[in-house]
Order: structure tokens, then sequence, then C-alpha cells
């Protein structure tokens, strides 16, 4: 038999531990000296400690482990539960490597300051064009709000765009307006050129090709003016970028007339490969005292 000292070295955790283990009555000592009270354990008794850790590192409470390890569940329930233990799992890994890259985006911005990318901003016109959209709110402006809300919406729009007949004629693009309920959320319109001969429809209009669940086509008007800055890799980056469109537009006597429309030019597989154009709407600032 191990001491407690030896077995807690054996499984690489701590007296203090084990000691817990036995208060709650999931791990006791083989044998406990009735004179001295020491504890002791057997070698056999680490499949029992390595089941214990292994679930506690997956997230499961002490009751759901003592349930699994006493056999209190069944395999398919236990199955049940690493699946969802999983699921968790994988979405908080989803998250954090989002956060990551919004505090990388941040770097970057902080890095560019007081750099004028007057070699990329390129004012031109705009053209009206039909286009086939979804729509949904997004909590903010900030792309770890709105990178969950507009990936669904273009699955679902080209989805019911298939149901519909309707073949994309152009690139996807994507644009923004406040949204009614305040608070710096934001209305998120995903959309898809179409063909101009597509008829037209109002949102949730019964009949056409644009009809029902809130799928529309309409044009999006033209843009007489727009500064646009070419965006290179995953939109969870895009800050830098847009931060750089804004200084160049305020330092060269614009002014933003909205937020800008975003137009995917290249969308392989590997999101980092990306190439989205940044369309801001601008007009002539007044000047000062004017």
């Amino acid at each position: 038999m191990f001491t407690i000292g030896d077995f807690a070295r054996h499984g690489r955790v701590s007296v203090r531990m084990l000691r817990h283990y036995d208060a709650t009555g999931l791990l006791r000592p083989a044998h406990v000296d009735p004179a001295t009270g020491y504890r002791h354990y057997t070698a056999a008794q680490l499949t029992r400690l390595n089941r214990i850790i292994a679930l506690k590192e997956l997230g499961f409470t002490l009751q759901q482990v003592r349930d699994i390890v006493d056999e209190k569940v069944t395999a398919e329930e236990l199955r049940g539960m690493l699946r969802l233990r999983r699921a968790e799992l994988e979405a908080a890994m989803t998250a954090a490597a989002a956060r990551l890259a919004q505090v990388e985006a941040r770097l970057r911005s902080i890095e560019s300051e007081g750099h004028m990318p007057s070699n990329d901003v390129v004012v031109k016109s705009v053209p009206a064009v039909r286009v086939a959209e979804l729509t949904a709110v997004a909590a903010s402006y900030d792309p770890q709000d709105i990178t969950p809300v507009i990936s669904p919406l273009y699955d679902e729009l080209f989805r019911r765009l298939e149901t519909a007949g309707i073949a994309p004629a152009g690139p996807t693009l994507a644009y923004y307006e406040d949204a009614p309920e305040g608070g710096g959320a934001v209305t998120v319109h995903a959309c898809v050129q179409v063909s101009a001969t597509e008829q037209a429809s109002a949102p949730g209009a019964a009949g056409g090709a644009g009809g029902g669940d809130g799928l529309r086509v309409h044009d999006l008007p033209a843009f007489e003016r727009a500064a646009t800055i070419v965006h290179r890799g995953s939109m969870d980056g895009v800050l830098p970028t847009a931060q750089a469109l804004d200084r160049w537009i305020e330092g060269n006597g614009h002014r933003s007339a909205g937020y800008p429309r975003e137009i995917t030019l290249e969308c392989p597989e590997n999101r980092d490969d990306w190439v989205t154009e940044l369309q801001t709407p601008v007009v002539e600032r007044a000047p000062a005292g004017a």
C-alpha cells in the first residue's frame, strides 16, 4: 500500500485534493490506520483517480464525476454528456479565438496610427446594384458581434435562393444601419448581387422571387462618391483597415455619410485569404465656421 503522500506523488495530485476526495466520498482510502488515522491507498486505486481527474478536467461537477465512476449513468448517457461537453469546449475555443483576433486587430490598429494609406484609398462612384438580402440585428458594430450574425445569414440566404431558383449574378456584399431599438444595435444586411431582371419585392411580401420570410430583392442605391480600400484577410481583423480608411477620410477634406459597404472580391475556404473592398459614402466636409 501507499501512504497518502506516495499515492499523491504517483497520481500527480496534491495530498490536500486526496483528503477532499475522501471527505466527499469520491475516493476513499483502501485502509485507514485506526490508531494514527493515516490513510493508505492501493495501486489499483490509481485507475479511479485517473478517471476522476480526467472527468474533472472535462468540466464535470464532482457529483457528475461520482455518478460516472460509480457507474450510476448508462453508457449512452455518458456518451451524451461527453458530446455535450465537447460542444461546449469547441464553442469556448471558437469564442477565445475570436477574442484573440480582436485583440490582434486592435494592436495592428494601434501600430498603424499616424500612417495615412494615401496610395491605398480610391475615391470613386459606385453604381446601383440589384441584390437579394436577408437581415438580422447584431448587438453592436464590433466584428465579434457581427460575425456570429452575418455568417448564418449568408448560409440561409443561399439556401433560400436555391429554393427560389435564383442564381447569384455577382459578389456577396454586406451593409449596415442603426437598428430601430437603439442602444448601439446594428441591422445587418447580408446580400448577394442578382440579375437586374429579377423581380423586386418588399420585405415579407407574398409572391415574387423575393417574397416571404424576410427575403427581399431590391436595388441598393448608387454612391455618388465613395472612399474605398481593399482589406485582405478575415473580416474578424478588419478593424485596422476600416480605421485607416476613416483617418484618410477625415484627413482629406471628406466626411463619412454612413456605414461602409463590404464587397467580397475573393472568398476562398481559408478566411485569411479573403479579399474585401470597403466602400464608405463620403461628402465634402463643410469649411469651419460655415
